[in-house]
């Protein structure tokens, strides 16, 4: 069985989504978008944050990074969405080009391990808890299971999302109410049992520290996209229904992270009554306690919180392990030119997670993610200045989105070079080669260099390294020469080496052809392709900025 060509697995995984194929609501979308607010890595993150820094210090660190997060990603969430195409097809067209965008897919594919990782031990634990499973055995358990719930796509889901959502909302809600009405919860939610060192009221350093590392969320419009480009197109007068669903299941998550964040310290405040601190920080047994308090009866209560944080892990981590088998596959079609299936990645997605678990990730996340964040903000940052800045407002890139490997050049300086300097700057600083107060501020370093530079490479390349060329293709479904399938036209190129007109994939996966059909894949210049197309003749074009008329975001 060739797992490539199989509709029902592919989801459209390295190419544009057709509208035949978006055939799932607004709602339906949204409603697997909303997968991120069942994870129980906020609980346990949230309850590490304050007992680290204290209440107030985790507030104002929640509220400045989502200030920073939700409109960098509110701009990728709706060219995602309104071009039907995954954030790293965006991030090509997007200032990268077509090989800089690889190692783009490299960052967002750690992304979704890392979590895959971390949200699978919190799975385990549960699993242990209520089965006396040893733990590395639970490990393995958890991280097999994801397989055959991820490897069907959109198509079980959308479902399996929408069906869930009423079981979960009842199960936190119990759990919620009973924390809310417990003596004394409120008040050690505010002032937790902290060590005295750290209980030293607000500063902006704790402030900023913790918006710092909180800035790596911002690659989580990543995992939103990958359902968000299979949104139906807006019909007329529901065009403000249409927004809103791109707004709350995209960057909407980060407004929905800070409700979480006050559900979350409210639970840990009344768990931290009854047991240690360290305890109450482990989804189980945080549910555990509060459930108790309801039922009376430890292992009803058990039963219960076992169900809530096995059917939460489970929802996120499909969406953790079919994001990082899109970014595997778009990441090893370049390098190796093949596409076994987007099926066949969820293996090594899975597999890669059981060993980051094996390697305890779960005590050390904290510290991933404050690495994290100078790589993911960088990426991020420099996506959204040229969405916004280059493209909409300096118009110094061409407004059209290119993501076909025909039409671009392998790599482009202005979001490719941002990036990398700008990672490489705040990497440089969280080592500590600017200072302490530098160190703990780096990702803000990323950001800053990230937003500037993008806006300063396009205006002194003249915007030259965007588009290496275009076809002349009539509108609507065309054959690919290569693997004899009909696309639309926004998914094919014109090709001269095949002769005939090829899609996205098959040319992205073509390795003989040495970018024929432009006269430099790597720099701007040279004249015009020698071979002519018998039915949609290609030709070479410098790309003035300006020229295309198609608005982003």
């Amino acid at each position: 069985m060739d797992l490539a060509d199989n509709p029902a697995l592919e989801d459209y995984s390295l190419r544009y989504a057709p509208s035949a194929f978006r055939s799932w609501s607004p709602w339906m979308i949204f409603l697997s978008c909303l997968a991120g607010l069942s994870a129980m890595a906020g609980y346990a993150l949230d309850a590490a944050f304050v007992n680290a820094f204290g209440f107030g210090n985790a507030l104002l660190g929640f509220a400045v990074a989502t200030a920073v997060t939700f409109p960098l990603t509110l701009t990728a969430a709706f060219a995602i969405a309104r071009k039907h195409i995954d954030i790293d097809l965006l991030t090509r067209g997007a200032g990268f080009g077509y090989l800089g965008s690889t190692l783009t897919s490299l960052v967002y594919a750690t992304y979704t391990l890392i979590f895959l990782a971390y949200e699978g031990a919190i799975m385990a634990q549960a699993l242990t808890a209520l089965t006396h499973l040893d733990l590395h055995i639970s490990y393995a358990v958890v991280a097999l299971v994801m397989i055959p719930l991820t490897v069907y796509g959109m198509s079980f889901t959308a479902k399996f999302q929408a069906w869930t959502w009423p079981l979960w909302v009842a199960l936190i809600g119990v759990a919620l109410g009973s924390a809310a009405t417990a003596p004394h919860a409120a008040h050690t939610m505010v002032h937790p049992h902290i060590p005295a060192a750290t209980a030293t009221g607000v500063t902006v350093l704790a402030v900023f520290t913790i918006a710092a590392a909180q800035l790596s969320l911002a690659a989580q419009v990543g995992e939103q996209g990958d359902y968000l480009r299979l949104m139906p197109d807006s019909k007329p007068g529901r065009a403000g229904r249409w927004r809103l669903a791109v707004i709350l299941g995209g960057p909407g998550l980060t407004l929905f992270a800070v409700v979480i964040f006050f559900a979350s310290t409210l639970l840990v405040g009344y768990a931290e009554t009854q047991t240690t601190p360290d305890r109450a920080a482990e989804p189980v047994e945080l549910f555990t306690v509060v459930y108790q308090r309801l039922t009376g009866n430890h292992t009803a209560a058990l039963v219960l919180a076992g169900l809530l944080v096995l059917l939460s892990q489970i929802k996120i981590n499909i969406m953790n392990t079919y994001s990082g088998s899109l970014s595997w596959s778009n990441f090893f079609s370049r390098l190796l030119h093949r596409h076994p299936g987007r099926a066949a990645w969820v293996f090594l997605q899975v597999g890669l997670a059981l060993v980051l678990m094996e390697l305890d990730v779960y005590h050390h996340i904290v510290t991933v993610l404050a690495w994290y964040a100078n790589v993911g903000i960088a990426w991020i940052a420099a996506l959204a200045a040229d969405l916004l800045i280059n493209k909409r407002l300096l118009k110094l890139s061409p407004a059209h989105i290119e993501f076909r490997r025909a039409h671009l050049y392998n790599v482009n300086p202005v979001g490719f070079g941002s990036m990398v300097i700008a990672a490489a700057a705040a990497i440089t600083a969280y080592y500590g080669a600017f200072g302490a107060t530098a160190a703990a501020l780096s990702p803000f370093i990323a950001l800053v260099l990230a937003l500037v530079l993008p806006p300063v490479i396009a205006a002194a390349t003249r915007g030259r390294w965007y588009i290496a060329r275009t076809s002349d293709l009539p509108d609507g479904e065309l054959p690919c020469t290569v693997c004899a399938g009909s696309y639309d036209t926004a998914d094919m190129a014109a090709c001269p080496y095949h002769g005939g007109t090829i899609c996205s994939l098959c040319c992205s996966t073509e390795g003989s052809c040495r970018d024929r059909c432009k006269p430099s894949a790597w720099r701007p210049g040279g004249g015009p392709v020698p071979l002519g197309m018998p039915t949609a003749p290609s030709r070479t074009v410098s790309a003035p900025v300006g020229a295309a008329t198609e608005e982003v975001g």
